[in-house]
Protein backbone atom coordinates (compact mmCIF):
# COMPACT_ATOMS: atom_id res chain seq x y z
CA UNK A 1 0.00 0.00 0.00
CA UNK A 2 1.06 3.35 -0.75
CA UNK A 3 2.06 5.99 1.81
CA UNK A 4 -0.08 9.08 1.94
CA UNK A 5 1.63 11.91 -0.07
CA UNK A 6 -1.32 14.54 2.45
CA UNK A 7 -1.67 13.52 6.50
CA UNK A 8 -4.97 15.64 7.67
CA UNK A 9 -6.00 15.61 11.21
CA UNK A 10 -9.91 17.00 12.12
CA UNK A 11 -10.85 17.21 15.39
CA UNK A 12 -14.84 16.75 15.59
CA UNK A 13 -15.04 15.41 12.77
CA UNK A 14 -18.08 13.84 12.77
CA UNK A 15 -21.06 16.16 12.62
CA UNK A 16 -21.27 20.05 11.03
CA UNK A 17 -18.08 21.67 10.21
CA UNK A 18 -15.94 19.46 10.73
CA UNK A 19 -17.36 16.65 8.39
CA UNK A 20 -17.76 19.43 6.07
CA UNK A 21 -14.31 19.97 5.98
CA UNK A 22 -13.36 16.19 5.75
CA UNK A 23 -15.57 15.81 2.97
CA UNK A 24 -13.88 18.76 1.11
CA UNK A 25 -10.39 17.40 1.49
CA UNK A 26 -8.69 18.83 -1.27
CA UNK A 27 -5.54 16.08 -1.70
CA UNK A 28 -6.39 12.99 -3.38
CA UNK A 29 -5.70 10.12 -1.06
CA UNK A 30 -5.19 12.13 1.92
CA UNK A 31 -5.09 10.03 4.63
CA UNK A 32 -7.82 11.72 6.78
CA UNK A 33 -7.92 11.08 10.65
CA UNK A 34 -11.07 12.11 12.84
CA UNK A 35 -10.24 13.66 16.84
CA UNK A 36 -13.28 12.89 18.76
CA UNK A 37 -15.32 11.13 21.53
CA UNK A 38 -17.11 8.94 18.67
CA UNK A 39 -15.93 6.71 16.09
CA UNK A 40 -16.57 8.14 13.03
CA UNK A 41 -17.80 5.31 10.05
CA UNK A 42 -16.03 6.56 7.50
CA UNK A 43 -12.65 7.62 8.89
CA UNK A 44 -10.20 5.99 10.86
CA UNK A 45 -10.60 7.68 14.44
CA UNK A 46 -8.34 8.37 17.87
CA UNK A 47 -10.75 8.93 20.70
CA UNK A 48 -10.53 11.59 23.07
CA UNK A 49 -12.39 13.64 25.16
CA UNK A 50 -12.42 17.35 25.57
CA UNK A 51 -13.56 17.71 28.94
CA UNK A 52 -11.16 15.06 29.80
CA UNK A 53 -7.41 16.36 29.77
CA UNK A 54 -5.74 12.81 30.73
CA UNK A 55 -6.86 12.06 27.48
CA UNK A 56 -5.30 14.35 25.11
CA UNK A 57 -1.74 12.65 25.62
CA UNK A 58 -3.26 10.08 23.53
CA UNK A 59 -3.37 12.90 20.54
CA UNK A 60 -0.27 14.53 21.19
CA UNK A 61 1.58 10.58 20.97
CA UNK A 62 -0.33 10.17 17.49
CA UNK A 63 1.07 12.91 15.73
CA UNK A 64 4.38 11.94 17.31
CA UNK A 65 3.83 8.35 15.78
CA UNK A 66 2.47 8.74 12.61
CA UNK A 67 4.61 11.86 11.80
CA UNK A 68 8.03 10.31 12.94
CA UNK A 69 8.83 8.54 9.64
CA UNK A 70 6.13 10.75 7.33
CA UNK A 71 8.01 11.60 3.83
CA UNK A 72 5.33 12.99 1.98
CA UNK A 73 4.21 16.54 0.87
CA UNK A 74 2.13 17.90 3.85
CA UNK A 75 0.63 17.48 7.54
CA UNK A 76 -2.15 19.57 8.21
CA UNK A 77 -4.00 19.55 11.98
CA UNK A 78 -7.52 21.49 12.12
CA UNK A 79 -8.82 21.64 15.23
CA UNK A 80 -12.58 22.23 15.06
CA UNK A 81 -14.11 20.44 18.04
CA UNK A 82 -15.63 22.33 20.58
CA UNK A 83 -17.67 21.50 23.68
CA UNK A 84 -21.17 22.45 23.49
CA UNK A 85 -22.68 23.15 27.10
CA UNK A 86 -25.77 25.03 27.91
CA UNK A 87 -26.17 28.90 27.17
CA UNK A 88 -26.54 30.66 30.44
CA UNK A 89 -25.57 33.78 31.90
CA UNK A 90 -21.96 33.61 34.57
CA UNK A 91 -22.74 32.41 37.98
CA UNK A 92 -26.28 31.22 37.04
CA UNK A 93 -25.65 28.12 34.99
CA UNK A 94 -24.14 25.28 36.50
CA UNK A 95 -21.12 25.56 37.55
CA UNK A 96 -19.23 21.79 36.32
CA UNK A 97 -20.98 22.46 33.16
CA UNK A 98 -18.99 26.40 33.03
CA UNK A 99 -15.83 24.59 34.12
CA UNK A 100 -15.82 21.88 31.61
CA UNK A 101 -16.46 24.50 29.08
CA UNK A 102 -13.46 26.45 29.74
CA UNK A 103 -11.33 23.37 29.49
CA UNK A 104 -12.44 22.20 26.75
CA UNK A 105 -12.70 25.51 24.24
CA UNK A 106 -10.05 27.57 26.47
CA UNK A 107 -6.98 24.87 27.23
CA UNK A 108 -7.51 22.49 25.04
CA UNK A 109 -7.12 24.12 21.79
CA UNK A 110 -3.22 25.04 23.26
CA UNK A 111 -2.43 22.17 24.57
CA UNK A 112 -3.34 20.18 21.46
CA UNK A 113 -2.22 22.61 18.91
CA UNK A 114 1.43 22.34 21.16
CA UNK A 115 1.00 18.60 20.96
CA UNK A 116 1.17 19.05 17.21
CA UNK A 117 4.12 21.47 16.46
CA UNK A 118 6.21 19.61 18.60
CA UNK A 119 5.49 16.31 16.38
CA UNK A 120 6.15 18.08 13.18
CA UNK A 121 9.50 18.05 11.65
CA UNK A 122 11.27 19.75 8.33
CA UNK A 123 11.05 18.47 4.81
CA UNK A 124 7.09 18.76 4.17
CA UNK A 125 4.69 21.20 4.62
CA UNK A 126 3.14 21.02 7.95
CA UNK A 127 -0.13 23.41 8.98
CA UNK A 128 -1.98 23.99 12.37
CA UNK A 129 -5.57 25.81 12.28
CA UNK A 130 -7.35 26.63 14.36
CA UNK A 131 -11.72 27.29 14.77
CA UNK A 132 -12.50 30.58 15.91
CA UNK A 133 -15.97 32.53 15.94
CA UNK A 134 -17.30 36.24 15.53
CA UNK A 135 -17.63 35.59 19.28
CA UNK A 136 -14.23 36.60 19.73
CA UNK A 137 -15.03 39.91 18.85
CA UNK A 138 -18.71 40.07 19.47
CA UNK A 139 -19.96 39.75 23.29
CA UNK A 140 -22.90 36.86 22.60
CA UNK A 141 -24.60 37.44 25.99
CA UNK A 142 -25.19 33.45 27.52
CA UNK A 143 -21.83 32.18 26.06
CA UNK A 144 -18.94 34.14 28.50
CA UNK A 145 -16.50 31.25 28.40
CA UNK A 146 -16.63 30.14 24.80
CA UNK A 147 -16.48 34.17 23.72
CA UNK A 148 -13.46 34.46 26.10
CA UNK A 149 -12.08 31.08 24.42
CA UNK A 150 -12.24 32.26 20.87
CA UNK A 151 -10.71 35.41 21.83
CA UNK A 152 -7.87 33.52 23.33
CA UNK A 153 -7.29 31.44 20.25
CA UNK A 154 -6.77 34.15 17.83
CA UNK A 155 -4.19 35.29 20.41
CA UNK A 156 -2.55 32.27 21.05
CA UNK A 157 -2.07 31.97 17.17
CA UNK A 158 -0.82 35.43 16.58
CA UNK A 159 1.85 34.99 19.27
CA UNK A 160 2.95 31.65 17.95
CA UNK A 161 3.07 32.72 14.73
CA UNK A 162 6.12 35.08 15.56
CA UNK A 163 7.58 32.83 17.69
CA UNK A 164 7.90 30.13 15.14
CA UNK A 165 8.91 32.99 12.62
CA UNK A 166 12.10 33.99 15.05
CA UNK A 167 12.66 30.57 15.69
CA UNK A 168 13.03 29.96 11.55
CA UNK A 169 10.13 27.04 11.53
CA UNK A 170 7.85 27.72 8.41
CA UNK A 171 4.85 25.97 9.97
CA UNK A 172 2.14 27.97 9.18
CA UNK A 173 -0.56 28.90 11.97
CA UNK A 174 -3.70 30.33 11.66
CA UNK A 175 -7.11 30.64 13.46
CA UNK A 176 -10.40 30.68 11.26
CA UNK A 177 -14.08 32.27 11.74
CA UNK A 178 -15.88 30.15 9.34
CA UNK A 179 -19.21 31.86 8.96
CA UNK A 180 -23.03 31.05 9.87
CA UNK A 181 -22.94 27.10 9.76
CA UNK A 182 -26.06 25.27 9.35
CA UNK A 183 -24.86 22.74 12.23
CA UNK A 184 -26.61 20.65 14.70
CA UNK A 185 -24.44 23.52 17.09
CA UNK A 186 -26.38 26.44 15.55
CA UNK A 187 -29.98 24.62 15.29
CA UNK A 188 -29.49 23.86 18.97
CA UNK A 189 -28.49 27.37 19.51
CA UNK A 190 -31.65 29.05 17.45
CA UNK A 191 -33.90 26.89 20.02
CA UNK A 192 -32.28 28.57 23.11
CA UNK A 193 -34.81 31.09 25.24
CA UNK A 194 -33.91 34.82 24.73
CA UNK A 195 -33.55 34.95 28.57
CA UNK A 196 -31.12 32.68 28.21
CA UNK A 197 -28.90 33.31 25.30
CA UNK A 198 -30.53 36.45 23.57
CA UNK A 199 -28.56 35.53 20.13
CA UNK A 200 -31.17 32.34 20.07
CA UNK A 201 -34.09 33.78 17.88
CA UNK A 202 -31.46 36.02 15.73
CA UNK A 203 -29.94 32.67 14.58
CA UNK A 204 -33.01 30.94 14.15
CA UNK A 205 -34.29 34.20 12.21
CA UNK A 206 -31.19 33.65 10.30
CA UNK A 207 -31.54 29.94 9.77
CA UNK A 208 -35.09 30.51 8.18
CA UNK A 209 -34.11 33.54 5.98
CA UNK A 210 -30.86 31.87 4.75
CA UNK A 211 -29.48 34.70 4.41
CA UNK A 212 -25.63 34.06 4.21
CA UNK A 213 -26.07 30.57 5.28
CA UNK A 214 -23.28 27.94 4.91
CA UNK A 215 -23.79 24.41 4.41
CA UNK A 216 -21.25 22.34 6.06
CA UNK A 217 -19.72 21.40 3.19
CA UNK A 218 -19.82 24.57 1.40
CA UNK A 219 -17.96 26.25 4.56
CA UNK A 220 -15.07 23.96 4.36
CA UNK A 221 -14.84 24.35 1.01
CA UNK A 222 -14.54 27.71 1.64
CA UNK A 223 -12.03 27.33 4.20
CA UNK A 224 -9.49 24.77 2.13
CA UNK A 225 -9.71 27.25 -0.60
CA UNK A 226 -8.01 29.84 1.74
CA UNK A 227 -5.38 27.48 3.07
CA UNK A 228 -2.46 27.88 3.49
CA UNK A 229 -2.92 31.46 4.63
CA UNK A 230 -0.32 34.37 3.59
CA UNK A 231 2.58 35.28 5.73
CA UNK A 232 1.10 37.66 7.40
CA UNK A 233 -2.78 36.81 8.17
CA UNK A 234 -3.02 35.31 11.37
CA UNK A 235 -7.21 35.42 11.24
CA UNK A 236 -9.25 33.88 7.91
CA UNK A 237 -12.67 35.64 7.82
CA UNK A 238 -15.67 33.88 5.93
CA UNK A 239 -19.39 34.76 5.41
CA UNK A 240 -21.63 36.45 7.47
CA UNK A 241 -23.06 35.90 11.36
CA UNK A 242 -25.95 36.94 12.82
CA UNK A 243 -25.06 41.15 13.87
CA UNK A 244 -25.29 41.58 17.85
CA UNK A 245 -26.65 45.01 18.69
CA UNK A 246 -24.81 47.25 20.56
CA UNK A 247 -25.43 46.46 24.24
CA UNK A 248 -22.44 48.93 25.63
CA UNK A 249 -21.18 51.71 24.67
CA UNK A 250 -18.49 52.27 21.84
CA UNK A 251 -15.70 52.43 23.95
CA UNK A 252 -15.75 49.59 25.48
CA UNK A 253 -15.91 47.25 22.67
Amino acid sequence: MTAPDTIVWISGATEGLGIGLAHTVPYPNARIINLSRRQHPEYETVQFDLTKPDTWDAIGEHFTSVLADFTGTRAIFIHNAFYRGHAGFVSEMDQQTYKDEIIANAMAPQLLGDMFLRAVGPGYESGLVLMSSAGARSPFEGHSSYCAAKAGVEMWVRVVRRELKRRGRDTWVVAVRPGFVDSPATRYEATMPADIYPLGPQIAAQLASRQGVLTPEEAGAGIWAMLPPTADTSVLLQGEMVVVPPTESTGNR
